[in-house]
């Protein structure tokens, strides 16, 4: 297969960010991530690509808590502030110079403040292949914080993860 194309046909797919977070016991997580599909009406399931050698992915296999915040356009320092391990003390995440507000969702995980939307998420599936496990999520519940948000987007932010 020619390298090139492969990253130039693969980064063909539109992307959205979103912001997943963990709660498993004490350990709190947060992480941006675009490898999310719908893949499923009814029940209503999500795909997201996690990367294995992360404290969410830990989080996950030890059962816990998830979430994800949908982020809207103009919000790219949020995303930006998940891209590493962001510390979580209260109900902040610490980046950098920012506190990220939080509150907890129904199921316990948190979710961001600024968020236009988001859902909580159960595990149903766990496909451990490659450098991102395939994390199978049953949506469990939703919150919409704006009446016609517009999803944050790779392309917006000039960035490309995939190929």
């Amino acid at each position: 297969m020619d390298a090139a194309a492969k990253k130039t046909t693969l980064r063909l797919i539109p992307y959205g960010l979103y912001v997943l977070t963990t709660k498993a016991g004490d350990s709190v997580s947060g992480a941006t991530v675009n490898w999310v599909s719908q893949m499923s009406f009814e029940p209503p399931l999500l795909a997201i690509g996690v990367k294995r050698d992360t404290k969410s992915f830990a989080n996950i296999k030890a059962g816990a808590d998830l979430a994800i915040s949908f982020l809207g356009t103009g919000q790219g320092s949020l995303a930006f502030a998940f891209f590493g391990d962001t510390p979580f003390e209260g109900s902040e995440f610490i980046a950098k110079d920012a506190r990220i507000a939080t509150e907890p969702s129904p199921s316990g995980a948190p979710i961001l403040k600024d968020a236009p939307a988001w859902a909580t998420l159960k595990v149903t599936d766990l496909v451990e292949r490659g450098d991102h496990a395939v994390v199978v999520v049953e949506v469990t519940d939703v919150g919409l914080r704006a009446e016609a948000p517009q999803a944050l987007t790779l392309k917006e932010l000039n960035l490309n993860y995939g190929g």
